[in-house]
């Protein structure tokens, strides 16, 4: 595949799950690749399998609840590869299962900005570059529990459906420069959805039970093709959208 060939994207908590995923079908699209991330190690040790895939690959360790980070990445990756044409905003941090009245203000902070707070700033920073290279494509990251809402995860979802908002505004105000921007709401499995399955054996007996396909999502070959499909050409007439890629549990 070559969708992607010529592209440069950038790629935030990259180094596992759903964002390594989307990187994988990234690579194997011809796409080159900044990851960011808080650990280094993790990020590091996922560039042989995308280098070996045929990317171009280089890593930044950011913390995206730091305007200053972003603006760091994003000039990295301009820098290094030329511009930048995509931006996945995939990190975010999450406390399941914890209920609303025990909150405490650092874990809504924590939430919040590492998720809304860290789409906002990457958006804001890869603007200019996207209008130079005539548009470009957005791909935040939703949350079927943002729609669903279920008990336990209630600043998670606020926060996926502020995303959501986020993003539809974004599409409309960054359409004339030809920059679209679209949610995928995934479902597939990472280490937090393992974390997640051994936790509450019984929440994900019920949620598989939900699954009109009867099985968990694979980040790479479930979520990463959609993700090609976004942030390619063949998508240029798809902005404002949330697409649900979790194997039919919500339908709109």
């Amino acid at each position: 595949m070559s969708q992607l060939a010529g592209k440069v994207a950038i790629i935030t908590g990259g180094g596992q799950g759903v964002g390594l995923g989307i990187a994988q079908a990234f690579a194997d699209a011809g796409a080159a690749i900044v990851l960011t991330g808080r650990t280094p190690e993790k990020l590091q040790g996922v560039v042989a399998d995308l280098e070996a895939r045929g990317a171009r690959v280089a890593i930044h360790p950011a913390d995206t609840r730091s305007r200053a980070d972003a603006n760091k990445v994003v000039a990295f990756a301009a820098g290094t590869f030329g511009g930048i044409d995509i931006l996945v905003n995939n990190a975010q941090t999450t406390f399941a299962g914890l209920m609303l009245s025990d909150y405490t203000d650092e874990q809504i902070a924590t939430t919040v900005e590492s998720g809304l707070y860290g789409s906002i700033y990457h958006m804001q920073a890869v603007r200019p570059h996207m209008v130079a290279r005539g548009g470009g494509s957005i791909i935040n990251l939703g949350s079927r529990q943002g729609i669903i809402a279920p008990a336990g995860y209630s600043i998670y979802g606020a926060s996926k459906e502020a995303i959501r908002g986020l993003s539809r505004a974004a599409a409309r105000e960054w359409g004339p420069d030809g920059i679209r921007v679209n949610v995928i709401n995934p479902s597939a499995m990472s280490p937090a959805a393992l974390r997640w399955l051994e936790e509450f054996p019984e929440e994900a007996s019920k949620n598989l039970a939900e699954v009109s396909l009867r099985r968990w999502g694979d980040a790479e070959k479930d979520i990463g093709p959609v993700a090609v499909f976004l942030a390619s050409d063949e998508s240029r007439y798809v902005s404002g959208q949330t697409i649900n890629v979790d194997g039919g549990m919500v339908m709109l």
